[in-house]
């Protein structure tokens, strides 16, 4: 018996059938509780049969290390509507399933001979099914193999698409379509089966070296490997999320057809001119820059050499300072005499820094300082002030003021007439013999004395027998000495203290 790759994936189709219908009735057993319902649809399988696709060739055994692909190159299934949706950026080939087919270099595969213009392109199914289109993309120019194949990577629109009306084809189609011709070398032809009712398709990577009128000679003169970018390039060009790189122009015999630019070994733009401009970087970073230029036949010249670029520094914008300080607390006075009196009070806080007091008189400025005591002077004797105080910051805001102080200057000091004592001075030290005035009567003092009141003291004698002081209750009086109490005069007769005249014995009313 024959048995042919047909007969094979016939075999294993019906197999992988039977062996998931036993697995579903085993789960539903046990359940117990499942419903029996069947669909009657089957899954859609296939691959691209010519030219041989990545996973037919990993089936075959011209690629190897392909994973499970190798027994089903049919199954390449995963999200539709590519390249909207469909499988991750890196995941292309292996329809984010097969990760194995995700691997990418320059000679990782097997590659495919195949001319530019006219190309047929067969499907094989191993279950049909609706079917929405098919679509071929093919790697731009320039496009990098030794990267994942990405969408970027693919040119943004197919070479070719076909029609399926949503209904099933035969289970081999043939399509014709146009390869490029303006490119030759290895390439990716992506080929994607959409679906038409279930929302899948099927990926087919084919990696093709492309000839054009037979010949795969490359270009003999390749771009030119780039020169450093002149440092003037950023001197006056960055900013603080921008970095602006000029550079000298490659040359090549193909003509050159754009520069790849990659900021820290990642590719980041292209452009066309001999000048780009980074942007939305972070403030105050260095970067490292390389250039390749590619010719229009997709040749790639070598990395110029890196060169390091930072942006400046982020500018702040001072915020203006509107917070005013608090209001100034603890005013106190101290050093009061007739004419002066100091002013003391506590710090007031600021967001940024209290930097001056105002000090206010009876509601007018008086003075500036930036400490916090200030003495004022040339005031009134026996007079009343009231103070404020109000602080400041360096923006001139200003805090409410504090709570009101008010201060009264001492009596003055009036000098004794010529020929009378000095009025009697507490803190005072008085001698022997020395005479003070008291109460409008004139005190001799009897010995050493410092701070004891005339009228209350012994020390204290009247100078005059006819000066009658007031009766004390705490002063001694011996017989003989008078008195005036309650508008009366009195003699005591004997020694005493603390009697009341008109009320004790001791006492004698001498006049009425």
């Amino acid at each position: 018996m024959v048995i042919t790759q047909q007969s094979v994936w016939e075999k294993l189709t019906v197999d992988s059938r039977l062996l998931k219908l036993v697995a579903v009735l085993g789960f539903m057993i046990v359940g117990l509780v499942c419903t029996l319902s069947f669909t009657g649809k089957a899954s859609a399988h296939g691959y691209m049969e010519s030219p041989a696709s990545r996973s037919l060739l990993c089936q075959q055994g011209t690629n190897e290390a392909c994973g499970a692909i190798q027994y089903e190159p049919q199954s390449v299934e995963g999200k539709g509507g590519f390249p909207a949706s469909g499988p991750a950026d890196g995941q292309i080939a292996g329809a984010s399933k097969y990760f194995e087919l995700d691997a990418q270099t320059t000679d990782r595969w097997k590659k495919v001979e195949m001319k530019g213009g006219d190309n047929s392109f067969t499907w094989k199914f191993t279950a049909n099914h609706l079917t929405k289109e098919w679509k071929y993309y093919i790697t731009k120019i320039g496009w990098d193999p030794n990267k994942p194949l990405t969408r970027d990577q693919l040119e943004s629109k197919p070479f070719c698409t076909v029609d399926g009306g949503n209904q099933k084809p035969d289970m081999t189609v043939t399509h014709k379509c146009n390869v490029p011709t303006d490119r030759t070398g290895y390439y990716i032809i992506l080929g994607v089966w959409e679906i038409g009712d279930t929302g899948n398709a099927f990926y087919q990577a084919i990696d093709v070296n492309v000839t054009q009128g037979g010949t795969t000679t490359p270009d003999p003169e390749p771009p030119f490997v780039l020169p450093n970018f002149p440092a003037s390039a950023w001197c006056s060009t960055h900013t603080e999320s921008t970095i602006t790189m000029q550079w000298t122009a490659s040359a090549g015999s193909a003509g050159i057809k754009q520069y790849e630019v990659s900021r820290n070994g990642n590719v980041i733009g292209t452009t066309t001119q001999t000048e780009y401009t980074d942007t939305g970087l972070p403030a105050n970073t260095t970067f490292t820059y390389t250039l390749v230029a590619v010719d229009n036949k997709g040749n790639r010249s070598g990395s110029s050499a890196p060169v390091s670029a930072n942006t400046l520094p982020a500018v702040v914008i001072p915020v203006p300072d509107t917070q005013a300080p608090t209001r100034p607390t603890g005013v106190t006075s101290s050093n009061l005499t007739e004419t002066a009196a100091t002013l003391n009070w506590a710090a007031a806080s600021d967001n940024v820094g209290v930097t001056k007091y105002e000090v206010y008189r009876d509601g007018k400025l008086i003075s500036t300082t930036a400490s916090r005591t200030y003495s004022d002077s040339g005031l009134n004797a026996s007079t009343a002030y009231s103070y404020t105080v109000i602080a400041l910051d360096a923006a001139n805001n200003r805090s409410t003021a504090s709570a009101a102080l008010t201060v009264t200057t001492k009596s003055a000091v009036v000098p004794p007439a010529p020929g009378t004592a000095a009025a009697w001075d507490t803190a005072k030290i008085y001698l022997a013999g020395d005479k003070v005035t008291f109460n409008g009567v004139e005190y001799t003092a009897g010995w050493w004395t410092k701070g004891e009141q005339p009228e209350v003291s012994d020390v204290w004698k009247a100078s005059t027998k006819d000066a009658m002081p007031t009766w004390n209750n705490v002063k001694a009086y011996n017989g003989g000495d008078k008195v005036v109490y309650a508008g009366h005069t009195y003699q005591a007769k004997w020694w005493t203290k603390g009697e009341i005249p008109g009320s004790a014995g001791v006492w004698a009313l001498i006049n009425n």
